[in-house]
């Protein structure tokens, strides 16, 4: 069961693609004792956005990363050109260290296979929520939900900020969720963030989104270091996390309010949500 489906009643969708921990055995064997520390990890993404919108969709990945990327595009285009990134099957982590055993690195049909068993499920399945959110309110509000350590010289120099907020230089979303989203972030006390900087949106972001449609997207980079221990054993740091949660149900909240302001529509009744695995 590479995705979970919980379908909500709002035209928030949440999607996971990194917080997935499964990793089977035929792959984890391939990886060598760096690789399966599993470091870059969106470490309790899933549990920081817990009942924040308790209506809101959630598509969530369960398998690793490693396993194959569910952020990065079937074509595996690079999406930050110059920069130092990782792949749809990513062979070294996010320090730039090889995560697999000499000569285990997955071959060109071992990528396709993992695509096709692990990737276009996740996708087919926010595909399908995407499309009945829309067919249900004429607006969906894809937030892409993600986190990453801090301090990554291979990737990024200095300290990544708190919220890192990907538009796609505006072109993902609605002039007006965006700027809900920064507000919301700018004025929260003791934290700093960022529009548009390191992380503009991944493939997700980019790919769903169709402002003619009335479809947006908006990607949320968190730094670990705002709610959990960036070292094994991954600590979740229930203080720090529920401050931060505070922030975030605020940003889903206002969220959802902008969407049905752009659509002048009511709020949705509390009916129950269903949980699905495919």
């Amino acid at each position: 069961m590479p995705v979970k489906v919980i379908q909500g009643n709002s035209p928030v969708i949440l999607s996971m693609p990194h917080t997935g921990v499964e990793v089977p055995h035929e792959i984890l064997q391939k990886l060598n004792t760096t690789g399966q520390t599993l470091a870059d990890t969106d470490w309790h993404v899933h549990q920081l956005y817990a009942d924040l919108l308790p209506q809101a969709t959630l598509v969530r990945a369960t398998f690793h990363r490693y396993v194959i990327d569910a952020n990065r595009g079937p074509a595996d285009e690079s999406l930050y050109p110059g920069q130092n990134t990782t792949g749809l099957c990513p062979v070294t982590d996010f320090d730039g260290q090889s995560i697999y055993r000499s000569g285990c690195e997955p071959n060109t049909e071992e990528i396709e296979h993992r695509r096709k068993k692990y990737h276009q499920p996740y996708h087919e399945a926010l595909t399908n929520e995407i499309e009945r959110v829309h067919q249900q309110h004429g607006i969906v509000v894809l937030c892409d939900c993600h986190s990453i350590r801090s301090i990554l010289p291979f990737l990024f120099n200095g300290i990544l900020p708190d919220f890192n907020i990907g538009t796609n230089d505006g072109k993902s979303c609605d002039s007006q969720i965006e700027k809900s989203v920064i507000e919301t972030c700018k004025n929260a006390e003791n934290y700093n963030t960022v529009l548009n900087g390191r992380f503009k949106g991944g493939w997700t972001t980019r790919h769903y989104a169709n402002q003619i449609s009335n479809i947006h997207a908006i990607q949320i980079e968190l730094a670990q270091s705002a709610y959990m221990q960036e070292v094994e054993p991954w600590l979740y740091l229930s203080e720090k996390a529920e401050k931060l949660r505070q922030i975030l149900s605020s940003i889903l909240n206002n969220l959802e309010h902008t969407a049905y302001q752009l659509t002048d529509r009511p709020l949705p009744d509390s009916s129950p949500t269903e949980e699905i695995f495919t």
